[in-house]
């Protein structure tokens, strides 16, 4: 195969150069920022014909694609909404390209299909996005898209009949639907249509509207959004009684504002909640007027505080559960009259139950290290639902009786994985700045720590988002070869709440890239692996985090999966919906932003005639979250600057997009690709 690593297709240069708060930038690769252009698409058409050329050589591609149509097809399953006794709930199971919608009355009634994406087009290529039922669990509002574009448009059905009604409201992408008690109507979230604002913001300005059934949605009344900052990003909720409309609005991914209007109060407004103070609000329940918080205001692990709706100042909060060292509250829930926390202790899921006094009453027996997913219970109801899964445990809904204690298994995917024959550990390590940072390995028992395990690491490190463990279906294909799978807890994330959030973004973001490559050394170190047998694997935040790594240490790694990725890090917020990652990020148009930026900016960090790992991107065509050409400008840059003893392949699918919703044909294909690249590689 060496000899194809030197017929990359050619990819033209351009003397681009601009001049940047003082700082000359070179961009010889703009001109693939175009995916309109005839000479793109070209481009894609070589690349991607090149790229399987390459990975089709490879004499293990056809065994590892048989045992991955095995496992990928292994059920997927979520915890269950439930309204009105009703549960809702979605499951995948064989070879069904996407997830159904199923419904049962009652928790142990019969299992019905409510939706059927798989039916919607030939190519599986329609996914169920987001989905509420109404109150009395009678109709159903939800969101289709195609080719992983997310671009939902909003439909309605009756659930008993499976009738779909008239409503058919597009731009309602990562829409949050309210429903009135009556089920007559809903406010949900709505972005503009072509045309509504100036060119090139249809991806911002996602406002409030209210849709009353049968009427015309163009139409709908907008109830909350003007005059805000078009980067803002609303979510509506409506308490059960029709009293209270809230409104959640984040203008950042680590703060939002909290807005309540007394429905019942005809002349009254939205009151803000918390005015003038930055933090995370989510309205756990509003019971008799007394509203529960979940909070992180003056509290980065997060706390339960409560206040009246007649007296909402921070003065008249008081505390129900507080902050507590070593557990993060990550989410709360109404359930059976009383609070169920959703907590994280040293990265691993705990359900725990307290009154609303905030007196603990129980800890649900949950298996250890694992993730919980979901919670779904009703205020009347004491039987809780929770979503599970783990590393070696597939997705499992457990029944919880807050009354009697009683923890059974409601429903689990069914997968013919012998998981006992792995280990999963939880290690520490010290980072750059002597930081403990937590990484989970799992591996095959009795491994021989003789520096020659074929190992792949991933990690994420933003948006306060959490690495819990869970069930990944391809790592099985790994492990079961012997291969080391780890998982880094890097900063940036929300493993040890707020604070390990900040200390990941904005200027802080070397700290992210500095912890993984620490990862990377400890397994060195220990025993584990060594730079030839070592691989790195991460997808949008994680793909700019294998992006820095590589640039900045390209000789501990063999090998590099790079997904779905931001690259280029001083024009990325000019392109799709990247404006809304600026607080997490930063802008190049700010001049002391831009100083971080450059300074780990994947692109503008290749440095030329350098021995770089073997290099697979991947990205779909549809993706409205990532730009494409992140991946083309790279590749590009790459091939020019590499040595070349190493391959470098990019892999660009269409109909498909930032990885949500994609169809099992497409994701077995891509996984085939994936893991045959990095079996080559590592020699697994």
């Amino acid at each position: 195969m060496a000899e194809l690593l030197y017929r990359a297709p050619q990819s033209r240069r351009e003397d681009v150069r601009e001049n940047l708060h003082g700082v000359e930038i070179n961009d010889p690769y703009r001109w693939l920022e175009d995916e309109e252009a005839a000479e793109v698409q070209a481009w894609v058409a070589a690349q991607n014909e090149h790229t399987q050329q390459v990975l089709a050589s490879y004499p293990g591609r056809e065994q590892i694609a048989g045992r991955l149509a095995d496992l990928l097809p292994i059920g997927l399953l979520t915890a269950p909404s439930v309204r009105h006794g009703r549960c809702f709930y979605q499951r995948r199971e064989g070879e069904q390209n996407q997830p159904l919608l199923y419904w049962r009355e009652g928790m142990d009634g019969t299992e019905r299909v409510l939706l059927d994406p798989n039916t919607a087009n030939a190519g599986g290529t329609v996914a169920l996005d987001w989905w509420y039922p109404s109150p009395d669990g009678r109709l159903l509002a939800y969101g289709y898209s195609e080719h992983g574009d997310e671009k939902s448009t909003l439909h309605v059905l009756e659930v008993d009949s499976g009738k779909q009604l008239g409503e058919q409201i597009p731009h309602t992408r990562y829409s949050s639907v309210a429903w009135l008690p009556d089920a007559s109507g809903f406010y949900y979230t709505r972005y503009p249509a072509p045309g509504e604002v100036p060119a090139g913001e249809e991806n911002y300005h996602d406002h409030i509207f209210f849709h009353k059934l049968g009427d015309d949605g163009k139409a709908d009344p907008k109830v909350f959004g003007a005059g805000r900052e078009m980067t803002d990003m609303p979510a509506v909720e409506l308490t059960e009684d029709g009293r209270f409309l809230i409104v959640i609005m984040a203008p950042g991914w680590s703060q939002n504002e909290l807005f309540v209007r007394d429905l019942h109060d005809a002349a009254g407004g939205f009151v803000q909640i918390a005015a003038g103070e930055l933090a995370i609000y989510d309205v756990v329940r509003v019971v008799d007027g007394t509203f529960y918080l979940h909070t992180n205001l003056g509290a980065p692990n997060f706390k339960i505080v409560a206040f009246e709706w007649d007296k909402p100042g921070l003065e008249n909060w008081r505390t129900i559960v507080a902050e507590r060292p070593g557990t993060i509250i990550q989410a709360a829930q109404g359930s059976g009259g009383r609070l169920v926390l959703n907590s994280l202790r040293e990265v691993a899921s705990h359900v725990e139950v307290y009154s609303l006094q905030g007196e603990q009453q129980a800890e649900v027996p949950l298996p250890p290290a694992g993730s919980v997913a979901a919670s779904g219970g009703e205020w009347q109801s004491n039987t809780l639902l929770i979503g599970y899964e783990s590393y070696t445990q597939p997705p499992t809904v457990y029944r919880y009786d807050l009354d009697s204690h009683e923890f059974s298994t409601w429903m689990q995917v069914e997968a013919a994985v012998d998981s006992s024959q792995f280990v999963v550990e939880q290690v520490w390590y010290q980072s750059k700045d002597n930081t403990r940072v937590p990484m989970y390995v799992i591996a095959r028992r009795n491994l021989a720590r003789d520096g020659n395990n074929p190992t792949l690491l991933s990690g994420y490190g933003g948006f306060n988002v959490s690495r819990t463990p869970v069930f990944s279906r391809s790592a099985l294909l790994w492990l079961e070869r012997g291969g080391v799978y780890a998982v880094a807890n890097l900063r940036g994330g929300s493993e040890f709440g707020e604070d390990w959030h900040q200390a990941g973004m904005l200027g802080n973001k070397q700290n992210v890239f500095d912890d993984f490559i620490a990862a990377a050394e400890y397994l060195i170190t220990q025993g584990y692996t060594q730079p030839e047998k070592l691989a790195i694997m991460g997808g949008s935040n994680g793909g700019l985090l294998v992006g820095a790594s590589l640039t900045q240490r390209p000789d501990l790694f063999k090998a590099v999966v790079c997904a779905v990725p931001l690259l280029d890090m001083i024009r990325y917020h000019h392109f799709r919906i990247a404006r809304l990652w600026v607080s997490e990020y930063g802008s190049a148009d700010d001049a002391e932003q831009f100083a971080w930026l450059r300074a780990y900016s994947p692109y503008h960090n290749v440095r030329p005639e350098t021995r770089y790992p073997a290099i697979l991107t991947t990205t779909g065509a549809s993706d409205s979250r990532v730009d494409p050409l992140h991946a083309r400008k790279m590749t590009a840059l790459l091939q020019t600057a590499s040595d070349g003893s190493r391959p470098v392949l990019v892999r660009i699918e269409d109909e498909a997009g930032h990885g949500q919703g994609k169809p099992l044909t497409k994701l077995i294909a891509e996984q085939t690709d994936i893991w045959s690249f990095l079996a080559w590689q590592l020699g697994l």
